[in-house]
């Protein structure tokens, strides 16, 4: 299975690219990071990188696009600008008729490094380790991209994308006590859970005081 990663940015997009094969084999493919500068006109900037997302799409044939799921931050104007990247990907994903994954960041930090809270560093220098190469990939951009990719990897299942997509509204959450599951697949259960227990608390509190 090929499978490409969209860690989504307006300034800097990284896009990674692994093929994933039995007993956890992945291996490195391409990555690139298309970029655009802030003196340009927002929707000149989208283009650049929808442009460079469908040109990674062509030249490597994915069968899935794994794209970083997007959660409120205190900086509204970056979580806008990423939001708006996020929906370029998932446009080009269905325009090519691919299958989409969603993944949270703690999810990607939890399956790569078996830390949820994982620092960018980690999540880098786990990367080059996963994927074998010479040097950590770099910007940090990049190696998200490769980091989601892998997740999806991982944590891909007899179930389609789309199918975990639709149960589990986004994310497929595994039994973080069940018999099998390493460490680094526990830790991604347990800081998936929280992440999705936190929403369910903030929905909450948002009805409460309507």
């Amino acid at each position: 299975m090929r499978i490409i990663g969209i860690d989504p940015g307006l300034t800097r997009c990284g896009m990674g690219v692994i093929d994933a094969g039995g007993a956890r084999r992945v291996d490195f493919v391409d990555v690139t990071v298309a970029r655009s500068t802030a003196d340009m006109a927002p929707h000149k900037r989208l283009e650049i990188i929808a442009d460079e997302i469908d040109r990674m799409i062509t030249l490597h044939r994915p069968d899935v696009v794994a794209v970083e799921r997007m959660f409120a931050e205190d900086n509204v104007r970056s979580i806008i600008s990423t939001a708006q990247v996020a929906g370029v990907a998932m446009l080009a994903a269905s325009r090519a008729g691919l299958l989409l994954a969603l993944h949270s960041p703690s999810e990607v930090k939890a399956a790569v490094t078996g830390d949820g809270r994982a620092e960018k560093k980690a999540v880098q220098l786990m990367v080059q380790r996963i994927l074998r190469l010479n040097s950590p990939p770099k910007p940090a951009d990049a190696a998200d991209a490769l980091a989601l990719a892998i997740t999806h990897a991982w944590r891909g299942g007899a179930m389609s994308p789309t199918a975990q997509s639709a149960q589990h509204g986004g994310a497929a959450l595994p039994d973080a006590n069940r018999e099998g599951l390493t460490a680094a697949q526990r830790a991604w259960a347990d800081a998936e859970r929280g992440t999705r227990l936190s929403g369910v608390v903030a929905q909450s509190g948002a009805k409460r005081f309507r």
